[in-house]
């Protein structure tokens, strides 16, 4: 597949011939059914160049086009907010998030969010989409985000995650010296009932999972590497806190630390496959200042 102005064209191969549209759309092409419904609706679909229906049989040779983009407008309001750029090209979007700062608006108009700057910077480049996380991270959790810039590239990407292709590293400092150097954490987690806003490890929980490593101890607080396998909300803190070492720092399911002002973890490494070219991509964002100097201040003692 390529890119083509805003579509995606993709030539039907010889053992394909005969297949229906929409078996091509779903197999190779590897579009969701949610995402060919509002393709259709907006007749962003042609085969050889001209509208046609799902259930055709398609030929060897002959061509798909697909619109990138299935016709939602950007409804975020353009903020100048600084944060770092990993990558950048035109299907899709690597960020350092610092901490402290939501993701996306939890309700129309609202400002100071990642989002808002993400869309502040596609403005000063004439760009007006919507900005589309594939996952999110905490307001205090710092480190790697991935977004999409096309609906077609964002379900491309949300598919790898929902199938755990998408491979996400977090750093995080915890409470207590961990007697074991790597474990699986494997909790349920559900709504804590007495605070929506929380989470918590219980029997009739979603199924989740998390692995650790120690990476390095400084006596009364650990370093970990942390690898998702699944990606509840709050997950990390949640496992970490219900095994005994809550993330330092954690007010919500620990307890504060004069060493930081907020929870110590940090998305740190993402790997996935590029949805255009296929091609083997992998970030890393080293630890932030606020991180680096709690260990230099245990370092010192």
């Amino acid at each position: 597949m390529k890119p083509k102005n805003s579509w995606i064209e993709y030539t039907i191969p010889d053992d394909w011939e005969g297949a229906t549209l929409q078996d091509v759309l779903t197999g190779p092409m590897q579009i969701s059914r949610r995402m060919i419904q509002k393709l259709t609706r907006s007749k962003g679909i042609l085969y050889n160049g001209k509208p046609t229906f799902l259930k055709r049989q398609v030929k060897k040779g002959h061509f798909v086009k697909v619109a990138a983009e299935s016709g939602n407008r950007q409804t975020i309001v353009p903020q100048e907010i600084p944060f770092d750029i990993l990558f950048e090209d035109e299907h899709l979007l690597v960020v350092n998030k610092p901490a402290g700062i939501n993701v996306h608006p939890v309700q129309p108009g609202q400002t100071g969010t990642l989002a808002n700057g993400i869309a502040w910077h596609w403005q000063q480049h004439g760009i007006r989409i919507p900005v589309r996380p594939v996952h999110r991270l905490d307001r205090d959790t710092s480190g790697i985000l991935l977004v999409g810039k096309s609906a077609f590239a964002h379900q491309h990407l949300d598919r790898q995650l929902r199938q755990r292709e998408l491979k996400r590293v977090y750093l995080a400092l915890a409470e207590g010296d961990f007697q074991e150097e790597t474990g699986t954490l494997q909790f349920p987690i559900g709504k804590d009932p007495n605070n929506p806003a929380k989470r918590k490890v219980r029997p009739d929980g979603d199924p989740a999972v998390t692995h650790f490593q120690v990476v390095e101890r400084f006596g009364t607080v650990s370093l970990l590497r942390l690898q998702l396998e699944t990606g509840r909300t709050h997950q990390i803190r949640v496992h970490l806190a219900h095994y005994g070492h809550p993330v330092l720092g954690d007010r919500q399911y620990g307890r504060p630390s004069p060493l930081i002002r907020r929870q110590a973890l940090h998305a740190s490494d993402i790997s996935f496959v590029h949805p255009m070219t296929g091609e083997n991509m992998a970030f890393c964002a080293s630890l932030p200042e606020d991180m680096q100097a709690a260990i230099q201040r245990m370092q010192e003692t």
